[in-house]
């Protein structure tokens, strides 16, 4: 990559859409379980430096995970309606810039994580294969959605860990819940691009599910609900906290009514999926103000 395709500002626009960064919801959806796990573990007061650390983290991270994703993908998404304006799909970048991209992008990540105490940086290092491997489940794994999930549960248990050194019961419930919620707004990702999945030849929970796909995702939904509702009692949490709590199971069951539409062209896919980063912040304050 020389310093001429850097300055080119053709160039730096078409890397910022690799990174992501002109679509700051997904950007936000892996922030936010980090920050539920480092809220809780550090009873609503975490130390500012880990905040900082975890926010900068993540955004390093899915970064990352963007950018290999594409790089796996780039001769597939150009066949996906949704996905062939990304900057390696359409040629506006190099495999050599996107790969650069990527070192770079996992490498300020990895510089974050030597600032974690020694179990929250092995999960860092565990969680690598996970990321670069999702792009690869499509192909071979016939709900790659789970594996995502799996990946973004890391955020869940590298924070937490960061706080309190271990994993307490708390912390693998909220990974529970995480898995299962990052299950089903990514299943309503899937859904958007089925009928190009289905002609490319690739995975998806929403090819898996078929029929009962929004079904499914209702049910993911209702037992993250269910989870929340059980860390809520067992640490006490205040009033408020329901409160957060009834208006998330209120906003799934509106997303879940807009899935069950007879007619698949109305549904409002990415509406739904940017309403997960609004149901994610909505159970952040409920756990911040809520701790007793």
């Amino acid at each position: 990559m020389t310093s001429a395709e850097v300055n080119n500002p053709n160039t730096l626009q078409s890397i910022i859409k690799l990174l992501r960064w002109d679509k700051p919801a997904g950007r936000l959806i892996l922030m936010i379980p980090a920050l539920w796990a480092i809220f809780l573990a550090g009873e609503g007061k975490p130390p500012v430096s880990l905040v900082f650390i975890v926010i900068l983290g993540s955004l390093a991270t899915s970064a990352a995970g963007c950018v290999v994703n594409d790089l796996w993908d780039r001769n597939i998404d150009d066949k996906v309606e949704r996905t062939k304006k990304r900057p390696l799909a359409s040629r506006a970048l190099s495999v050599k810039i996107g790969i650069a991209v990527f070192i770079i992008s996992l490498g300020c990540a990895a510089g974050l994580a030597f600032f974690l105490n020694p179990l929250s940086f092995w999960l860092c290092v565990a969680s690598v294969p996970v990321i670069i491997c999702y792009p690869l489940a499509k192909r071979v794994f016939p709900v790659p959605q789970l594996v995502l999930s799996i990946a973004w549960g890391f955020a869940v248990l590298i924070s937490w860990s960061a706080v309190t050194g271990d994993l307490s019961d708390n912390a693998w419930i909220l990974w529970g819940a995480t898995v299962l919620w990052t299950l089903g707004f990514d299943t309503v990702y899937a859904m958007s691009d089925k009928k190009d999945d289905l002609q490319v030849g690739i995975n998806s929970s929403a090819i898996f599910f078929g029929d009962f796909v929004a079904d499914a995702v209702g049910l993911f939904f209702a037992l993250t609900a269910g989870l929340f509702a059980y860390l809520g009692t067992i640490n006490g949490f205040s009033f408020i906290f329901g409160v957060s709590w009834a208006i998330a199971v209120i906003l799934w069951v509106g997303q879940y009514i807009e899935l069950r539409k007879p007619n698949p062209d109305t549904i409002n896919y990415g509406g739904i999926f940017g309403q997960n980063v609004t149901i994610g912040f909505i159970l952040l304050l409920g756990i911040i103000v809520g701790i007793r």
